[in-house]
C-alpha cells in the first residue's frame, strides 16, 4: 500500500510540477472547461449587449454601404476596424443574420476553448511556471460571460494576438506579424502590444527587418480596409482608430474612485497618456534591454548594423511572452476607461504575470482574486476600482522587481 501511495504521489508531483507533463494537465483543463462552457450555454441566460448592433452594422455593409460614418446600429456607429466587419460578415451568414443565438454561443464557446489552448501553449513555450497554475485559468466567471453570454468582438482580437505571440515565440516572425495585423484589424486595443513587438523585432532581426514588419503591418491592415479607404479614407480612420474617443462614466470599471468631471477632463486624459508613455520608457530603458548591456548599446549596435540583430543573444520565448504581456498590462493600468468586456484583454495573462513577480504564492493568488473580484462587481464602485488599480499596479511593480525579462 505504501508503495502504491508513493507512486501516486510521484505521478501527481510530475503532473503538477514537471514541465514535460504540462499538457497532461492542460488537456484535463481544456476538457473540463469545454464541459463547463456547454453547461453555461445551456443553463445560463444569454444577455444582449452588442451582438445585435454588430449584426445590424454588418447588414448595412452587406447592402453596399462603404462609408464608415454611415454604418450604424442600435447602440451607435461602427467604431472597429475592417477585420471586425469581415469576421461578423461570416458570423452573419452562419447564424441566420444573427438570430440563431445558440449557434453564435457555440462558435464563441469553441473560440473560448481555442483561446485557452493558445494560452496554455504560450505558458508551455515560455516555461518557468508550475504546471498547476493552468488550473487557475478556467476559474474566471467574468471571462466565461464575455465569451458565451455576451458575444463580444474582443474575443476574436485576443485569440489572434495569442496566435501571433506563439508565432513570435517559435521564430515565425512573418506569420506573427500577419496574425498581429489581423488582431489589430479587429480592435484597436491590440496597439497596447506594439511597444513590445518593436522591441522584440529590433533585438532579434535588426532595424531593417523591423521597418519591413511595420510596413507589412500597415499594408495588410490597409488591404483589409481597402474598399472603405477608397470610399472615404478619413471616415474609416476616424471611426476605426479614434484615439480621442471618450467613454461614458457610468460604464467604466476603473477610476470610479474619482468624480465624473475629473474622469471626463482632457487634463486627466493627458495625464494618463503621459503615465503610459513614462512607464513604457522606464521598462524599455531600465529593464527590457538589460540582458544585452543596456538600451544604448543595443541602439548603437542596431543603428550601426541595421541588417543584423541588435541583441547579442537569442530572444527567448519566455522573454517575448513576458514583455508582450507586460506592455499590455501597462496599457490597461493607464487606460482612460475599462469596460467589462475589456477583461478578456488580459484575464488569461494574469497567472503568468503573477509568476513573473517574486511575491509569495499566497500574494500572487490574492492579486489574481482581487483583480477578478473587481471585474465582477456591477456596477463598479470606488472600492472595486481601487482594488483593481491596486492589484494591477502591485502586479506591475512585482514584475519590475521580479523577472521582467522572464526567468529562462
Amino acid at each position: 500500500m505504501s508503495t502504491a501511495v508513493a507512486r501516486l504521489r510521484r505521478y501527481v508531483g510530475l503532473i503538477l510540477f514537471d514541465s514535460r507533463y504540462l499538457w497532461w494537465l492542460a488537456s484535463f483543463v481544456l476538457l473540463g472547461d469545454f464541459i463547463l462552457s456547454q453547461l453555461i450555454i445551456r443553463f445560463v441566460p444569454y444577455t444582449e449587449i452588442d451582438w445585435a448592433t454588430y449584426m445590424v452594422q454588418t447588414e448595412v455593409y452587406l447592402k453596399g454601404e462603404l462609408d464608415y460614418s454611415r454604418i450604424t446600429g442600435p447602440t451607435g456607429p461602427l467604431v472597429y476596424p475592417a477585420g471586425h466587419l469581415h469576421i461578423h460578415r461570416l458570423l452573419y451568414g452562419v447564424t441566420n443574420a444573427g438570430s440563431d443565438i445558440p449557434m453564435a454561443q457555440q462558435i464563441y464557446g469553441i473560440l473560448y476553448i481555442a483561446s485557452l489552448g493558445l494560452t496554455c501553449t504560450i505558458y508551455w513555450l515560455a516555461g518557468g511556471i508550475p504546471n498547476w497554475v493552468v488550473l487557475l485559468l478556467p476559474l474566471s466567471k467574468r471571462l466565461h460571460s464575455i465569451y458565451m453570454l455576451r458575444l463580444f468582438n474582443d474575443c476574436w482580437a485576443v485569440a489572434l494576438v495569442q496566435a501571433a505571440i506563439i508565432a513570435y515565440q517559435t521564430g515565425h516572425d512573418d506569420v506573427g506579424t500577419l496574425l498581429f495585423s489581423a488582431a489589430l484589424s479587429v480592435k484597436m486595443c491590440i496597439m497596447l502590444y506594439l511597444p513590445a513587438l518593436l522591441v522584440v523585432l529590433f533585438m532579434r532581426s535588426g532595424l531593417t527587418a523591423t521597418l519591413r514588419h511595420v510596413v507589412t503591418l500597415l499594408a495588410s491592415n490597409a488591404l483589409l480596409a481597402l474598399a472603405f479607404l477608397e470610399e472615404d479614407y478619413w471616415a474609416y480612420l476616424k471611426s476605426a482608430f479614434d484615439l480621442s474617443r471618450v467613454f461614458m462614466y457610468k460604464w467604466t470599471v476603473n477610476w470610479k474612485m474619482m468624480d465624473e468631471d475629473t474622469f471626463l477632463s482632457p487634463l486627466w486624459a493627458n495625464g494618463l497618456l503621459l503615465g503610459h508613455f513614462s512607464a513604457l520608457i522606464a521598462f524599455g530603458l531600465a529593464v527590457w534591454c538589460n540582458k544585452d548591456g543596456g538600451p544604448w548599446i543595443i541602439l548603437r549596435r542596431g543603428l550601426r548594423k541595421p541588417d543584423l540583430p541588435a541583441s547579442f543573444g537569442p530572444v527567448t520565448a519566455d522573454y517575448i511572452a513576458t514583455i508582450f504581456f507586460t506592455s499590455n498590462l501597462i496599457g490597461i493600468i493607464f487606460a482612460r476607461s475599462l469596460h467589462y468586456q475589456f477583461y478578456s484583454w488580459y484575464a488569461q495573462q494574469l497567472p503568468f504575470l503573477a509568476w513573473r513577480t517574486r511575491y509569495p504564492v499566497i500574494v500572487k493568488i490574492a492579486l489574481i482574486i482581487g483583480i477578478e473580484y473587481s471585474w465582477n462587481v456591477f456596477p463598479s464602485t470606488s472600492v472595486s476600482s481601487t482594488i483593481l488599480l491596486a492589484g494591477n499596479t502591485l502586479l506591475l511593480i512585482g514584475i519590475w522587481s521580479g523577472h521582467p525579462n522572464g526567468v529562462q
